[in-house]
């Protein structure tokens, strides 16, 4: 198998003589200058078709299209076309024969600049091998609610770890000539309505202040423009301060005072909506084009915009002006002089080299949150693996949106089977399976239900009077209501089931729902489950405590407005059963070390519900950890989760989904070969109450607006201002060596100032650390009490120590003035912190900038 630039240079056909008559092909001229010759080339019709995706077959003869999103070549004037497709953590859509890498959010954790910019190498490799040559990421918008169902996607919930990072893989996509996509522009920070619902789908309103907007939610697309000079930009779906995004030149006006020189594209189907206030505000190309499936006219088509342009709406220099934002990037890049030729999507681009960077990342991106007692790494003779997780169904990543599936890869190793290899003959390795896990549970048979009836209703949300009622056996539809055999639904329609059952245990009965759309699950009055107006068809687990022999009611209500998948409909059940539990106890007090695994199931289209562990997961824990004081916790999940079971366990692995290689990875960590350095770029929260979104108006909002009166206050900053103790916070991480910071330094830089620290390793072992600079400005500013403004990687041996350095400018110095709508110096004493975390900072020293 090739490596990845000899197999991207395979991928490439030859440049375009420099001598050729048509001067726009003169690789000498600059980018701008080339992009105005061949706008002045183009005729009009051409110019028209770039600004829409055309949906066209690649010319390879597969019949399968690599492309998400398709712009047409211009043969005559020798300009490639633009093939573009999802992949924040690989080559995603539906593409096999790729590498499943960790979630960003696990490359976050990493804090390595070189190690997110290699990433994005091997992505923009990949990509270009399947023949793309724009590539739909980084995801760089801030995480603002944990309960955000795309938090894996992105990289933090602080603005300036987002940028660098965000930078790095921009870079790194663009360094192999492709174009790199960030998205979405901007305070896209929730899936609860990002969409709207139907009929009109108006999507949620965010208000957000001025001053949050330039401090949080701007600056990752601030720095991929101005420091990773990103070819495009995607907006969002959703609306901002009442306009929508793809249509808001006080949005997309920044971009080019930023100095942007390349194209904004929606965001498909939903985020695009009008034809000239989108023109004016700056939106370039619209996608996936033409009439969508969801009842919106196109805007973008060649007819709507010469009526646009005859009408007076929008003029030719608006056209031409597109067109150029559109083919600069093409140029500058090397889009046209090393075209990437239409591949067979069904092409193996995986490369040894980019397993042995997924592994790389999710080691690094491992954060050990807990070690009690030293018990990592594991020293004992006799091991337990516990937990679905830790078998076959491992999480490795998320199952939809623009995530490399793992069916689409093959088979992946387990954590058991590679925790058993990693300790060969010095450990026995056993396993138990402790739960079902986070997978749909087997349907609740016919057999359960008494007085099973639907009720079909010709609208969205339950009104009118239904238009069908009838018996039914069980809730168990490939597609709900056409499969179902009511073929009277139209496209919008909503459902009630009602019944009765006898519980025939008394326990613990856990429930699933699987579907798209929003489905509440009500057993005896109380919500057991609930699934809220998400795009895909997750499962969702809930449990209730219910007695033998007493008859309790059911209702399950449903709506597919939010739905963009067929409308699936399961309801599964299990009835208590302790057999598995049993045998997991069973397992922990026969070892020396208990290992549980534990997942969830999140994903784009869906935000969580709260922040426990699906099922019966906290159980098992909890039941293993009686019995054996000696567990770790592997944690393969979106992000935070809540841990009752936190002080009685003795280790935690914040795991994240680590891609294809999770199981060697955790392996090594477990064993000792690899040691943890990942920090948490995100705060693990103590409870659900204490988060910045903590009202309904915050999060998810109210009659479609969502308010961010929290202003700047996200984050770590939201926990550090009120006081609030979180579970863990944000930039932690353990290490099986130990670190000490001396040597606080200062001195001028021109107008900024260097920040000088040393850093020594004090343990028994190399490992790496990442040294944080905070900075905490005068009270005048108004500010949070700190905020990151630096972070390094070291690697130190035993007794080693090295000299950390970081650089402070104004603008890192300032804050924005919504009254002067500028950045500002307070005026003051300025404080500088290091260390190893937003709440470990040994080192501190006062500063005043304007002396």
């Amino acid at each position: 198998m090739p490596s990845g630039i000899a197999f991207l240079a395979s991928a490439l056909v030859p440049a375009f003589a420099a001598d050729t008559p048509q001067p726009w092909l003169d690789s000498k001229r600059s980018p701008q200058e080339r992009a105005e010759l061949v706008v002045a080339a183009m005729a009009d019709d051409e110019k028209l078709k770039l600004l829409q995706g055309d949906n066209e077959l690649d010319a390879n003869g597969t019949g399968v299209n690599a492309c998400v999103g398709h712009v047409s070549a211009i043969p005559r004037l020798g300009m490639p076309r633009l093939c573009m497709g999802d992949g924040p953590a690989g080559v995603g859509n539906g593409m096999k024969g790729v590498t499943q890498f960790p979630a960003p959010i696990m490359g976050a954790a990493t804090f390595d600049r070189d190690l997110m910019n290699a990433y994005g190498k091997a992505l923009g490799t990949e990509h270009a091998g399947k023949g793309r040559n724009v590539v739909l990421a980084p995801t760089i918008n801030i995480i603002r609610t944990l309960k955000w169902g795309r938090l894996a996607e992105t990289l933090s919930e602080d603005p300036y770890l987002t940028a660098q990072l965000g930078t790095a893989v921009t870079t790194g996509i663009q360094s192999v000539g492709l174009i790199a996509t960030p998205k979405h522009f901007a305070a896209n920070n929730q899936e609860w309505l990002r969409l709207g619902d139907g009929p009109a789908y108006e999507a949620i309103d965010a208000i957000v202040p001025e001053r949050a907007l330039r401090e949080l939610y701007y600056p990752g697309f601030e720095a991929v423009v101005k420091q990773g000079n990103a070819g495009s930009i995607m907006c969002a779906y959703n609306r901002v301060n009442g306009v929508h995004a793809c249509e808001n030149p006080g949005i997309l006006g920044n971009l080019r005072r930023w100095g942007f020189d390349g194209f904004v594209v929606a965001d498909w189907y939903f985020a695009h909506r009008s034809t000239a206030p989108s023109v004016k505000a700056g939106m370039d190309i619209s996608m996936p084009g033409g009439v969508s499936p969801f009842g919106f006219a196109q805007f973008y088509g060649i007819k709507e915009l010469k009526a646009a342009r005859a009408s007076g709406a929008i003029s030719q220099a608006d056209i031409d002006g597109m067109v150029k934002r559109i083919v600069t990037p093409m140029f500058r890049l090397g889009l046209v002089d090393r075209p990437i030729a239409a591949a067979n999507a069904n092409t193996n681009v995986r490369d040894p080299a980019h397993l042995v960077l997924s592994e790389k990342i999710a080691e690094q991106g491992t954060v050990l949150l807990r070690n009690e007692r030293g018990v990592l790494p594991l020293k004992a003779k006799t091991i337990a693996v516990i937990g679905d997780d830790a078998g076959a169904n491992v999480q490795t990543s998320e199952r939809y949106g623009g995530f490399v599936k793992t069916e689409d890869i093959g088979k992946v190793t387990s954590p058991f089977d590679a925790i058993r290899a990693a300790f060969g003959d010095k450990a026995t390795v056993t396993y138990a399976r402790g739960t079902l896990g986070i997978a749909p549970l087997p349907s609740m048979p016919s057999t359960a239900f008494e007085n099973l009836t639907a009720s079909y209703y010709a609208s969205p949300d339950w009104k009118g009077a239904p238009i069908v009622v009838r018996k039914e056996a069980q809730i168990d539809y490939a597609e709900a209501g056409a499969k179902a055999g009511v073929t009277s639904l139209p496209a919008l329609w909503s459902a009630r089931w009602t019944a009765s059952f006898i519980p025939p245990k008394t326990g613990a009965y856990r429930f699933s729902l699987n579907g798209g759309g929003e489905i509440a699950l009500t057993i005896a009055g109380k919500r057991v489950a609930y699934v809220p107006k998400q795009s895909f068809r997750l499962a969702t687990h809930g449990t209730v405590w219910l007695e033998a022999g007493k008859r309790v009611p059911l209702e399950l209500a449903y709506s597919n407005a939010a739905t963009l998948s067929p409308t699936e409909l399961r309801l599964g059940w299990q009835t208590p059963d302790a057999t598995l539990i049993d045998e997991a106890v069973a397992a922990a007090k026969r070892a020396e070390v208990a290992v549980v695994f534990v997942a969830d199931h999140v994903s784009e289209g869906a935000d969580r519900t709260d922040l426990k562990l699906p099922g019966d997961q906290d159980a098992l824990i909890s039941a293993v950890a009686a019995a054996n004081p000696n567990t770790v916790v592997v944690l393969h999940t979106v992000g935070p989760v809540l841990m009752p079971w936190r002080d009685k366990v003795a280790g935690i692995f914040a795991a994240w989904y680590p891609g294809e290689q999770a199981a060697e990875s955790i392996a090594a960590l477990l064993s000792g070969k690899a040691n943890p350095s990942g920090k948490l770029p995100v705060t693990f929260p103590a409870d659900e109450r204490s988060s910045p979104a903590d009202l309904p108006a915050r999060y998810p909002g109210i009659d479609k607006t969502v308010r961010y009166d929290e202003g700047i206050l996200v984050g770590y900053r939201w926990y550090d201002a009120k006081g609030i103790a979180p579970l863990y916070p944000f930039g932690h991480g353990l290490s099986y060596t130990r670190f000490a910071y001396s040597g606080l330094k200062l001195a001028r830089s021109g107008e900024g100032w260097t920040v000088r620290a040393t850093v020594r390793n004090i343990g028994r072992q190399a490992g790496d650390e990442v040294a944080q600079l905070y900075l905490s400005m005068p009270q005048s500013a108004n500010e949070p009490p700190r905020q990151l403004k630096g972070f390094t990687r070291v690697s130190l041996r035993p007794g080693q120590s090295a000299t950390i350095e970081f650089p402070l400018d104004q603008r890192a110095m300032s804050y924005w003035d919504e009254a002067a709508h500028d950045w500002r110096l307070a005026t003051g004493s300025y404080q500088v912190q290091v260390g190893s975390s937003s709440r470990n900072l040994p080192l501190n020293k006062a500063f005043n900038p304007a002396r």
